[in-house]
């Protein structure tokens, strides 16, 4: 009778200590939350004062570009010719057929895109090659403000799947 008290006592005891616990938040989570809800003060908070939204959005065009150096080859044969020392690249991704299907999307608004490779095994989506660094910051600049006039960044994002304001110029090393 003792034993059978003692285990009866015993998975109580478990019961009530274990039954008790809950699981505690992580602390990444806690922090997590605290940053989103400065974020939604803050956006709430700047947007009582500012001033309202223009219709398109503002670019300014860089003057002094920096470039990325970089060994590629492009990875159709028939754009090698195509290929020059700087290029605008307006996409890098991982996977080829999500590089086709950007070069398709632009091909669509009359641009000749130039997919190359880099040693990693990413894929440079490009939208303009030249010979001189100020003719491809030229080129982007110009291809920029054309795109700004067609819709805010949100808009051309869902059609092209990219952002426009992460466009980079490439400069080819052999």
């Amino acid at each position: 009778m003792n034993k059978k008290l003692i285990g009866i006592g015993l998975a109580i005891a478990f019961v009530i200590g274990f039954g008790s616990c809950k699981p505690k938040q992580s602390a990444y989570k806690s922090v997590y939350e605290a940053a989103k809800e400065r974020d939604v003060e803050d956006n709430t908070t700047s947007a009582a004062v500012s001033k309202p939204a223009a219709t398109t959005p503002t670019y300014t065009p860089s003057t002094n570009e920096s470039v990325r150096k970089e060994k590629v080859t492009p990875v159709y044969e028939s754009d090698a010719s195509g290929l020059k020392a700087y290029s605008v690249v307006v996409a890098a991704m991982a996977m080829k057929p999500g590089a086709e299907s950007l070069k398709e999307r632009f091909g669509n608004d009359g641009y000749n895109i130039i997919l190359a490779r880099n040693e990693q095994g990413m894929y440079r989506v490009i939208i303009a090659s030249y010979d001189s660094k100020e003719q491809a910051v030229a080129k982007k600049n110009e291809i920029l403000a054309k795109y700004a006039e067609l819709g805010d960044p949100s808009t051309l994002k869902a059609k092209y799947g990219i952002p426009f304001n992460d466009w980079w110029i490439l400069q080819r090393e052999y």
